[in-house]
C-alpha cells in the first residue's frame, strides 16, 4: 500500500536518526509496503463482504497479522496497575521504543488517540508497561475514505494533522501520523441491504477489465478476473476507455 507520513516534533527526524527507532520504522513501513491491494480484495470478500461496508476491517484484520508477525505487542496496556487495564487504556501495538494506534474509527476520537502514545511516552505516577518515546497513528486519508467505503465521520490523516496545532502543548512526544492513500485496482460501491445495514461491494476499475464475447442477447458484458466478487458480469452501457477485446 502507498501512505503519506506527517512529523510532529520532529517525529520523521527521530526514526531516521535514533538507532533505536530506525530498524523498528522500517518494520512499519515494510509491513505497509507489502500489504497489497489483492490481499485486501480477497480478505474483504472471504470474511466481511456480508459484514462490512468498508475495507476497515480487512485493514485492521492485515496490519494486525504482519505486526505480530515481526512481534509486535498486541493490544498492550499503558499501565500496570489493574485499575487501568481496560480498553480505554491499551494501545493497539508496542515494540519499545514505539507504540502505535491503528485509528479507522471516528473522529470523536481522534484526540484520545493522539493522546495514548503521548502517556506510554512520558513519566507517569502510575506504573508503567509500556515505556515508549514515540508514536505513530495509521489511519486512512480523505482519498482512501471515499473508495474505500468508509463512513463520513471517520478520522482521516488530513483531520489528524489539523488536530496536531491546537493541541501541540498537550502532545509533547515526537509523533509521525501515517495516512493511507486509497487503492488504484478496485473501489467499494456501498450499498442498503435494510434500513439499517450498509455493505460494500468491490468493483474493480476500468484499467483492470476486459471484454469478452459473451452471447446473451450478443451483448458485450465486462468480465474481469474478480468478477465472482460482484456476483454477476455487469452489462457495458457506455465505452469511452479502450479495453482489450476478447473475440
Amino acid at each position: 500500500m502507498e501512505f503519506e507520513a506527517y512529523s510532529h516534533r520532529n517525529g520523521l527526524l527521530v526514526m531516521a536518526h535514533d538507532t533505536d527507532c530506525l530498524p523498528l520504522w522500517n518494520e512499519i513501513k515494510d509491513i505497509i509496503d507489502n500489504i497489497t491491494e489483492k490481499d485486501i480484495i480477497n480478505l474483504h470478500f472471504t470474511s466481511y463482504i456480508n459484514k462490512q461496508k468498508s475495507i476497515s476491517m480487512a485493514l485492521n484484520v492485515l496490519l494486525k497479522q504482519r505486526f505480530m508477525a515481526n512481534r509486535w505487542l498486541k493490544e498492550p496496556y499503558i499501565f500496570n496497575d489493574s485499575r487501568y487495564k481496560n480498553k480505554n487504556w491499551r494501545l493497539d501495538f508496542a515494540k519499545e521504543p514505539i507504540s502505535v494506534e491503528v485509528a479507522f474509527n471516528h473522529s470523536g476520537s481522534a484526540a484520545w488517540n493522539l493522546m495514548k502514545p503521548v502517556i506510554a511516552s512520558e513519566l507517569n505516577h502510575v506504573q508503567k508497561a509500556v515505556q515508549s518515546k514515540i508514536g505513530v497513528i495509521i489511519c486512512a486519508m480523505d482519498e482512501m475514505r471515499s473508495v474505500g467505503g468508509f463512513d463520513n465521520a471517520v478520522g482521516t490523516y488530513e483531520k489528524y494533522i489539523d488536530y496536531l496545532k491546537p493541541l501541540r502543548v498537550q502532545l509533547t512526544t515526537p509523533l509521525v501520523i501515517i495516512g493511507l492513500k486509497k487503492p488504484t485496482s478496485f473501489e467499494i460501491k456501498t450499498f442498503k441491504v435494510s434500513s439499517n445495514k450498509t455493505l460494500g461491494k468491490i468493483f474493480l476499475l476500468p484499467r483492470n477489465v476486459e471484454l469478452k464475447r459473451i452471447t446473451i442477447n450478443g451483448k458485450y458484458l465486462v468480465k474481469n478476473n474478480y468478477s465472482s466478487y460482484q456476483g454477476s458480469l455487469t452489462p457495458v452501457l457506455s465505452m469511452r476507455m479502450k479495453y482489450k477485446r476478447l473475440l
